[in-house]
């Protein structure tokens, strides 16, 4: 079986599509993934052919944008999507579509008759009466009553239409009739949930396929430092925002109440390329980390609360604090408390970080329920289409 796994999202969506072609490609089926090119070493280093999207995601996020640069980029993407998706989908029997915006997927994978599958990492990216939608362009949606959340969901709707005329004029290139809904369009009839059940159960209504979260199974090695660093004292705290632009004087934040408690700091540099304020003993500055082998090494894991981290820090049960940013984010942060494995907060306190640590025990008891075979249970759903 042929399958093409498409995302245009930064590396919380890029490593679990990987994490589903490596499974997939074990099971002896011919994989491809379409990714921006931020990620091609991260997709071949695991043994997965690669052919990239759009601009360098890391380069591109730090430049500011107004509406009408956003709109003109939203174009721009779909377009590129349709090329590069059409192209690389040659006689694929499966598409998958990871993520938010892959506005080409569905109907490439329509164009030559394949299955199609969306793929969402997150339950409050789809559509339910139980919970409000992700935030989006600085609007944070609140959880309300279900006539609430339906008429937020209702405004979420209105975010795809700007690219409908584009995607559009795309799906008549195919010889593929228009579209009015291009949110439900790519989205689907049967959505998948890649996410742990434990940690982001689906609410309802309905039932849909929830695989389980899509990991790799990281063998990497920590580097010589981090080990030395590691063993020369009590478990540190953790800090990264991975892709996130945060201001730098959050990280100077935790590393002063971590110091108050007399914690030391793992720093991850990340896209925000976060530094240390001093040389101190106390405290190290690394790069990209295997987190599978880091997080068990930690006391507490301050993150930015993508799926992937939020999962890996559960699995390590290990508690953990969120300063979410935007999208799906704020309700990881929602998830650990309502879980009681840590807490979600703007910024770091002292306060914050020993009411996270006195929650060890909790987070070490869920870490036995954070399911590990998503992905291979996604790779023999999709064989069995």
């Amino acid at each position: 079986m042929r399958v093409l796994l498409s995302t245009i999202g930064s590396r919380g969506e890029a490593q679990p599509i990987t994490a589903l072609a490596v499974r997939l490609r074990a099971l002896g089926n011919d994989v491809e993934v379409v990714a921006p090119p931020d990620f091609e070493e991260l997709v071949t280093g695991n043994g997965v052919t690669f052919t990239p999207v759009g601009p360098n995601l890391r380069a591109a996020t730090a430049v500011g944008t107004t509406p009408d640069d956003l709109r003109r980029l939203v174009e721009e993407s779909v377009r590129e999507q349709f090329r590069v998706v059409t192209k690389a989908a040659g006689r694929a029997d499966v598409l998958v579509a990871g993520g938010a915006l892959q506005h080409a997927t569905r109907s490439v994978a329509e164009s030559i008759g394949a299955h199609y599958v969306y793929a969402s990492f997150c339950a409050n990216t789809l559509p339910s009466p139980h919970h409000a939608p992700p935030a989006l362009l600085g609007r944070v949606p609140v959880n309300g009553t279900v006539e609430e959340n339906l008429a937020q969901w209702d405004q979420h709707r209105h975010y795809f239409t700007s690219a409908r005329d584009t995607l559009n004029a795309e799906r008549a290139k195919l010889g593929l009739g228009p579209i009015d809904d291009v949110r439900d369009h790519i989205f689907g009839d049967a959505p998948w949930l890649a996410a742990d059940p434990v940690l982001g159960p689906w609410p309802g209504p309905g039932d849909l396929v929830q695989t389980g979260a899509w990991l790799i199974d990281d063998e990497r090695p920590l580097s010589t430092d981090l080990r030395a660093f590691l063993d020369d004292g009590e478990p540190p705290v953790y800090f990264g925002l991975g892709s996130m632009r945060g201001a730098p004087d959050t990280a100077d934040e935790a590393v002063a109440a971590a110091r108050e408690l007399g914690k030391r700091v793992v720093l991850q540099r990340g896209w925000a390329d976060l530094r240390l304020a001093d040389d101190a003993p106390d405290c190290i500055a690394i790069g990209e980390v295997n987190q599978q082998a880091l997080f068990r090494r930690v006391a507490v894991i301050v993150h930015h609360g993508g799926a992937g981290t939020t999962t890996t820090a559960a699995a390590a049960g290990r508690p953990q604090i969120v300063l979410p940013h935007m999208y799906d984010q704020y309700y990881w942060g929602s998830q650990v408390e309502r879980l009681d494995i840590g807490r979600a907060a703007k910024a770091v306190t002292t306060e914050t970080l020993a009411e996270a640590l006195h929650l060890a025990d909790q987070a070490e008891e869920l870490s036995d329920q954070v399911r590990t075979d998503g992905a291979q249970n996604a790779a023999e759903r999709l064989m069995a289409l």
